[in-house]
């Protein structure tokens, strides 16, 4: 009889942390995985969007554990007592005021013995893939983080509504902190025309353009990585901020695709934050 091979699992546990903000200090929660392996290991922030936590989440988090990265996936809503949704009450007014959460996050897994503080990213989808985006400006950086040096190690964000940067105020994306950025998102995306996101990083500043890079999935859509039936809902912000239908459909080969990518990008970064601390 052959032997059966049992993938060891993460240790999984549920959090409360802090978020930073002085304005509307909150108690954000989270799904904490560690995987089972020894000394320090990388981590990454997981953001959700605007239909609060779900599949895309563990679907990442799992193939980020099975290479050897601690994940901490965020639950935004319930501190504020939101349902989830673009309807009035289903999410905040902006992106900027779930900021804080992201940050807080950061120091908490910087504060975990067995987390390497200085190899600590962050992804997410859609709502928090525009987080994962402005994480990666100084500015933002240096208001919530103030004198400590820590920063995000690299930012891989999904769908994250390219044509809003640098147009609407408090969406700023051009000083950035010098950790690398990895964008994905769909071609038929009704947010953002298809050429949207490699218009932004054109646009770019050259140091910072550097740091950034695209990967475009033909006939994928918004929320391509998430496995829950299609669905289509009405959102402001989408055809380039003119508002309308927009379509969430599952694309399972751009899905693995992005997931392998997604881990391939974070383990590049850390090696090369450990490079240069070594």
């Amino acid at each position: 009889m052959p032997e059966i091979q049992l993938r060891s699992l993460p240790r999984v546990s549920y959090v409360t942390f802090p978020n930073v903000s002085q304005e509307r200090p909150l108690t954000i929660a989270a799904q904490m995985r560690v995987p089972a392996c020894a000394g320090n290991v990388p981590a990454v922030v997981v953001v959700h969007g605007t239909s609060g936590v779900d599949s895309r989440g563990s679907y990442h988090a799992q193939a980020l554990n099975d290479a050897g990265i601690a994940t901490l996936e965020l639950d935004m809503w319930s501190p504020r007592g939101l349902n989830g949704g673009t309807e009035p009450g289903g999410r905040p007014e902006s992106v900027p005021e779930t900021l804080p959460d992201a940050y807080g996050a950061l120091l908490y897994l910087a504060s975990r013995p067995w987390i390497d503080p200085q190899c600590i990213g962050i992804t997410g989808f859609s709502w928090g893939g525009v987080v994962s985006m402005l994480t990666a400006t100084r500015p933002y950086s240096d208001l919530y983080m103030g004198a400590n040096p820590l920063r995000f190690a690299a930012h891989a964000p999904f769908y994250p509504v390219c044509w809003g940067y640098n147009r609407i105020p408090g969406y700023e994306f051009a000083e950035l902190t010098g950790a690398p950025v990895f964008i994905q998102s769909g071609e038929c995306d009704a947010y953002d025309e298809p050429g949207s996101c490699t218009d932004l990083v054109n646009g770019l500043p050259e140091q910072a353009r550097r740091r950034v890079t695209v990967t475009m999935y033909p006939e994928a859509t918004h929320g391509f990585n998430r496995l829950e039936p299609a669905q289509t809902v009405s959102d402001p912000y989408a055809h380039l901020g003119q508002g309308g239908e927009v379509r969430l459909e599952a694309n399972p080969d751009a899905a693995a695709r992005s997931r392998q990518a997604t881990v391939d990008f974070f383990q590049h970064a850390f090696a090369a934050v450990g490079q240069a601390s070594g």
